[in-house]
């Protein structure tokens, strides 16, 4: 008998299913947000195909060696540690068609080093975090699914080694499409990336490098230099702007003059756009606020407006807080809530206008196959939450209190400009037109989805 055991059942193909784990962005999309796992080597469903990836036991970091055997296109395959922090992982994955629906079963069987002094610890140590990371596994496996598109596309995505491009590329990839990624020449690309499916550029002077612009369904357009990643002084707030600014500039140019054009762009923007709001209810045809922030976003968006001239529709998402333990604002906030260090910040009333993960990357998708979406569209979850109610709810899911207050003049010692802006500014943002236009949130409600990315979920 294995020492546990995973059973899915979802509403797909057999095919879809057996493809989604069969492509380049499976192994990304199924490691759960909080192990944060980067890849080392990921192979493919074939015998003698190796994955690799760093983990990280208690204090103890190991590299996790795993091959493939026993493929049973469609139907199985097998998973044997080679090297790892168990003395023993053999994984199996069956899958069966039953009435319409595919039944994927899971079954592993394990050894502790060891095992003679240590296996009956197995109840606290292992056992949890294998159910939390299956549990996982199985609602994205299951949200995914539901998304498969009927019309697979040729996709050029910029920005792809960041948080959330290096997720919307593994998802692309699991729906089928083809990913390409625009990058310079310096960008190091992630073990997952299709080597050979990459263009070059030097974003700075517009001028294509290696490979062409040519011949893309879609181009996604999401790089740009880290809003909170350092405090802002006069450089930093020029880096911010001009890293968008420019590049979008010139790769808007560049595509006006191609020859096959793609037929959808999609750009970056932020809900900075609306400024310090208060309790104000926003939506797309809310007016610009006031401020370094909305006059860099109203910039942003502008310089690739000349596009629509040329009939290609153009979508620019304004994206609030993405929620994620692999980084941004959430990442940054885990180690202070599981301290029970985390609480009002400011008085704690601000708005928070959030998104998951998965919605981010599920609604560009929907936005970039419905051909009726064009402009602006507010990517966040239709319950925005106070800061203070945010922070009660993060210490709810991780057992801990959720009062210790951060007053305004800290925030404004500790980060500058940038906490004032990102910590203190309120806006309450609506997102109107996405819900308009038929997409169904996977985690409209916020303890939810903290539960799903932190694998707390009762």
């Amino acid at each position: 008998m294995p020492n546990f055991q995973n059973v899915l059942e979802v509403d797909a193909s057999l095919e879809d299913h057996w493809n989604w784990y069969n492509s380049e962005g499976a192994f990304r999309r199924i490691m759960p947000d909080w192990e944060g796992l980067e890849p080392i080597q990921v192979g493919k469903i074939a015998d003698g195909e190796m994955t690799i990836f760093p983990v990280q036991m208690g204090p103890i970091k190991k590299k996790w060696v795993a091959r493939h055997e026993n493929v049973r296109t469609l139907h199985g395959f097998d998973d044997t540690s080679l090297k790892g922090p168990f003395a023993k992982w053999d994984h199996s994955r069956e899958f069966k068609q039953e009435n319409g629906k595919t039944v994927a079963i899971d079954s592993v069987e394990y050894k502790l080093p060891l095992h003679f002094a240590t296996g009956w610890t197995k109840k606290f140590t292992v056992v949890p975090r294998v159910e939390a990371m299956f549990g996982f596994r199985n609602r994205r496996v299951e949200m995914d699914l539901r998304r498969i598109p009927s019309q697979k596309m040729r996709v050029l995505i910029s920005g792809s080694t960041g948080l959330i491009g290096k997720q919307l590329c593994a998802f692309f990839a699991c729906m089928g499409h083809e990913v390409h990624r625009l990058v310079r020449p310096s960008t190091k690309l992630p073990a997952d990336a299709n080597k050979e499916n990459v263009v070059k550029w030097d974003d700075q002077k517009g001028e294509i490098l290696e490979g062409s612009l040519e011949g893309f369904d879609c181009i996604i357009h999401l790089a740009g230099a880290g809003i909170g990643d350092k405090r802002w002084s006069k450089t930093r707030k020029e880096l911010i702007e001009t890293s968008r600014t420019i590049p979008t500039k010139n790769l808007a140019n560049l595509i006006c003059g191609l020859e096959n054009k793609p037929s959808v762009f999609i750009q970056g923007s932020a809900i900075g756009f609306y400024g310090d709001r208060a309790d104000e209810i926003l939506d797309e045809d809310s007016v610009i606020g006031d401020g370094y922030l909305p006059e860099t976003c109203k910039k942003w968006e502008d310089a690739s407006s000349e596009l629509e001239n040329h009939g290609i529709r153009r979508v620019v998402i304004r994206t609030g807080i993405v929620m994620t333990c692999l980084g941004g604002a959430l990442g940054k906030q885990l180690f202070p809530a599981k301290m029970g260090a985390l609480g009002p910040v400011g008085g704690g009333k601000q708005f928070q206008s959030w998104i998951s993960l998965d919605d981010q990357i599920h609604a560009v998708h929907h936005l970039m196959l419905n051909s009726d979406c064009n402009g602006v569209y507010n990517l966040v979850s239709p319950n925005p939450t106070s800061q203070k109610e945010f922070a009660k709810v993060l210490g709810k899911i991780f057992f801990r209190p959720s009062f210790a207050p951060l007053p305004k003049f800290m925030v404004k010692i500790l980060f500058g400009e940038m906490g004032e802006k990102l910590l203190l500014e309120s806006q309450r943002v609506s997102p109107k037109r996405l819900i308009e236009s038929g997409y169904e949130f996977n985690h409209p409600d916020l303890e939810n989805a903290l539960r799903h990315m932190t694998g707390k979920v009762r």
